[in-house]
């Protein structure tokens, strides 16, 4: 058997976090960093496998016997491990004849972990291509979620993103407007956790109709905008409407409300990247506050 390679880009979603489970129109973006996965024939019992992060170093590794992926939860590994092994077991009950005989298997990463740009989703879509079974099932049945990460995975371009009772529309876009020299992302030092963001947001619900019809239509009219002022108007608009389903403060008033641009939370309120608008480059601000991962705009998005 010859090596076998696999890649999936990470993401970041500009519009629709949480809203996107419930049919809101989203607007996602491909990261330039992602993850691979390398599967080699190895002459063992188990598969070895290992995981390397941005650095080249192994963060996690472990051996699993085939027995273990048919019975998971059987298996004295830690939660890393377990999960890995539920992962593959699902990935082997859509693909029985998924062989998992004999191999060394690595997966490597372009971005830190804590970053929050898709560690689970590139795993998932990577594992799905290998195991020849449905991205989106297999996120299902082990993680959840909406599956618009596993779209950004799949695509090269920025993408819209909506789930309907019965299909997901994907539609790639082209989002390049003459601001983006103004437009970073700005990590705030805590990798926030989206199983638990969606389930407190599970437990708050209203009446989210409105709301989602408001979401859709500031998602295109994000699209389609052509000038800073009417695109910070819009994600001012937006986090005022998330600020109220969440019943959560936005981050600009939380933390940065000296701060001339607009500030927009991405993905699970309360972590991860923000995206900041700005005249000029905003680093010396933001590394002031103890924030100093400032990416521009063109240095993240493919």
């Amino acid at each position: 058997m010859p090596n076998s390679n696999f890649y999936s880009n990470g993401k970041l979603l500009l519009t629709g976090e949480y809203l996107v489970l419930d049919g809101a129109l989203a607007l996602a973006l491909p990261t330039k960093h992602g993850q691979s996965l390398v599967i080699s024939p190895n002459t063992s019992d188990f598969i070895d496998w290992k995981s390397y992060d941005e650095n080249h170093e192994v963060w996690f590794k472990d051996t699993f016997f085939k027995e273990e992926v048919d019975n998971p939860k059987k298996q004295k590994h830690n939660n890393t491990s377990k999960k890995l092994l539920e992962i593959l077991h699902v990935a082997k009950l859509l693909n029985p004849d998924f062989n998992l005989n004999h191999l060394a298997v690595e997966t490597h990463l372009t971005f830190p972990r804590n970053w929050g740009l898709g560690t689970s989703s590139t795993l998932i879509n990577n594992i799905a291509q290998w195991a020849q079974v449905d991205p989106y099932e297999l996120l299902k049945l082990t993680f959840g979620g909406s599956g618009y990460d596993i779209a950004c995975a799949q695509h090269n371009s920025a993408i819209t993103y909506r789930l309907t009772e019965t299909e997901r529309l994907i539609n790639t876009v082209d989002f390049n407007p003459e601001f983006i020299d103004n437009l970073f992302f700005v990590y705030l030092n805590q990798k926030q956790n989206s199983r638990d963001a969606i389930k407190a947001y599970r437990n708050n619900q209203k009446n989210l109709t409105q709301d989602i019809q408001t979401i859709s239509s500031i998602t295109q009219n994000i699209v389609d905008c052509h000038n800073l002022s009417e695109f910070e108007t819009v994600i001012n608009k937006h986090e005022a409407i998330m600020s109220s389903v969440l019943k959560t403060q936005p981050v600009k008033d939380r933390l940065f409300p000296d701060f001339s641009g607009t500030v927009k939370s991405l993905g699970a309120w309360g972590g991860d990247f923000v995206l900041v608008t700005a005249k000029e480059n905003p680093s010396d601000y933001f590394k002031a506050k103890g924030f100093k991962t400032v990416i521009p705009y063109s240095k993240i998005i493919l």
